[in-house]
């Protein structure tokens, strides 16, 4: 199996399986002497465990990080960093009633199809348990980039729109609640529904939206490995995102190129920012801002038909425990793959050492 590596010089490469020993990662190319906040670390993880709410998928794994590598009295060595979370709590037994059979809207098909062979327990290999590991890499990442600051949060679930720009927001009380909106009356309104849609057995979307304050200029190459594209591929490569827009996206096309231009002041920033931080491919600066769509978790708790191995139909009782809305757990993925793809552009620039 191809594909398990990102990065160009700040790699990461993850293994594991959702129902495996343990989940992990290598990162290579952390410069050496940094300082790490190993709690830190394990606070990012925190965020993105399973367990942590009535909203989330009842899994209990305390995902606590084990580092084998690469760190000496707290430093960083610049050696490989190795890495691996102990899975504690699997009930492979609860997807044995889909041994033979297909879920809709999973990899169970394409996957098979392409491999001839699949780990039936909880999707295996592209189980979303493998981003765990991203955001232990994330994590770092986010040390290595220090003041660049990047503040994600839950802008949607279904047709509940949080509309107000983020600098009107108070991004710090994003971590105030369960479904990690910053706005006190919306987080209200779309934990009530996460919580009725998850009586239903059914399940809903949402958008996680992304600022990333305090970035250099000159991040991103011009041509195919610009800054937006990069930001993209790691958007898309996290489980169950449909799209990624920045700056003005897809709104953008309804504005007249008057409209939307940004004029810069004297002193080189721009008056305004549809931009998105980054023109040409390559970031200007200004805060960049983003936004990513997680489709409805295809795992239903709810009967529905389907065809086994064979191809005949069937019908599926869904049975497990599962995030009724992905958005919340989200939110720490988002970050932990914008700070990979900065951390990589930086090292681009600067070179290995601090």
């Amino acid at each position: 199996m191809a594909g398990n590596t990102y990065g160009t010089l700040f790699k990461l490469m993850t293994f594991g399986e959702s129902h495996g020993p343990a989940i992990g990662g290598i990162l290579e190319g952390c410069p050496a002497g940094l300082t790490l906040n190993l709690e830190a670390i394990q606070g990012e993880l925190e965020r993105r465990k399973p367990g942590q709410s009535a909203i989330v998928t009842q899994r209990k794994e305390p995902d606590t990080v084990e580092f084998f590598s690469g760190i000496f009295d707290g430093k960083t060595t610049g050696t490989p960093i190795g890495f691996a979370i102990h899975n504690t709590n699997q009930k492979s037994k609860d997807y044995s009633h889909i041994k033979d059979s297909y879920r809709p809207s999973h990899a169970d098909k394409t996957y098979d199809d392409k491999y001839g062979f699949r780990d039936y327990r909880g999707g295996g290999r592209s189980s979303a348990r493998e981003t765990a590991s991203r955001v232990v890499a994330g994590a770092i990442a986010k040390q290595f980039l220090a003041p660049v600051q990047i503040r994600a949060y839950v802008s949607q679930v279904g047709s509940l729109i949080l509309d107000k720009p983020y600098q009107e927001l108070d991004l710090s009380k994003t971590e105030s609640n369960p479904v990690r909106c910053p706005d006190p009356e919306m987080a209200g309104k779309m934990e009530a529904y996460i919580r009725e849609v998850r009586k239903e057995g059914d399940t809903i979307g949402g958008v996680v939206s992304c600022v990333i304050r305090n970035v250099p200029k000159g991040l991103g190459e011009p041509v195919f490995d610009k800054l937006h594209a990069e930001l993209g591929k790691a958007m898309l490569s996290i489980n169950a995102v449909k799209g990624f827009e920045y700056g003005s996206g897809f709104a953008g096309v309804q504005m007249k190129g008057s409209e939307h231009n940004d004029s810069f002041s004297q002193d080189g920033t721009t008056k305004t920012n549809y931009s998105g931080g980054i023109q040409g491919g390559i970031s200007n600066g200004e805060d960049i801002y983003f936004k990513v769509a997680f489709k409805p978790v295809a795992t239903l708790i709810q009967s529905y038909e389907t065809i086994d191995k064979e191809g005949n139909a069937v019908t599926v009782q869904g049975k497990g425990r599962h995030d009724p809305c992905v958005v919340p757990r989200a939110v720490p993925i988002v970050e932990a793959m914008a700070a990979l793809v900065l951390a990589d552009f930086r090292l681009r620039n600067e070179g290995a050492k601090l």
